[in-house]
């Protein structure tokens, strides 16, 4: 473990907003607790970063990995029409990727989600759904540990 994985926080902001589900080899996966849409965040495990080109060339390297290796399973396993990948950080400085799977009938179809819901939390029912598919999907090829 390196110096800035060592001195890694949480934005305040995405601990509030989220539930933690487990590491990546760089990456903390996220869950938005939002059940309006399956919104996945990796967030890496590295202090002071706001920016990719912040991250060393493997550090970036592995981001994107784990950013495509989430698309592609989460598409799969939630059945998604699209997956919104995006890293904006104009509210949230500290660097982080939303995964978001989206379907003509989500109540946002076709505009961004941003803003045009209250966020629903997740019920302890909806929750487990989630975490299940998680198990699944994310028992691959990238080295996972689920929280």
């Amino acid at each position: 473990m390196d110096e800035l994985e060592l001195e890694f926080e949480l934005s305040p902001q995405l601990a509030a907003d989220c539930i933690v589900l487990g590491d990546f080899p760089v990456s903390r996966l996220l869950l938005l607790n939002d059940a309006n849409y399956p919104w996945f965040i990796l967030v890496p495990r590295r202090a002071g970063v706001t920016e990719i080109y912040h991250l060393s060339d493997e550090d970036q390297c592995i981001l994107m990995k784990e950013s495509s290796f989430l698309s592609s399973n989460l598409a799969d396993a939630f059945a998604a029409k699209k997956m919104n990948v995006a890293a904006l950080g104009n509210m949230v400085p500290q660097l982080h990727i939303h995964h978001i799977v989206r379907y003509e009938s989500d109540k946002a179809w076709p505009a961004p989600v941003w803003g045009k819901f209250p966020a629903q939390p997740y019920s302890a029912e909806q929750l487990d759904d989630v975490r299940s598919k998680l198990e699944v999907l994310l028992a691959g090829e990238l080295t996972f540990e689920l929280h």
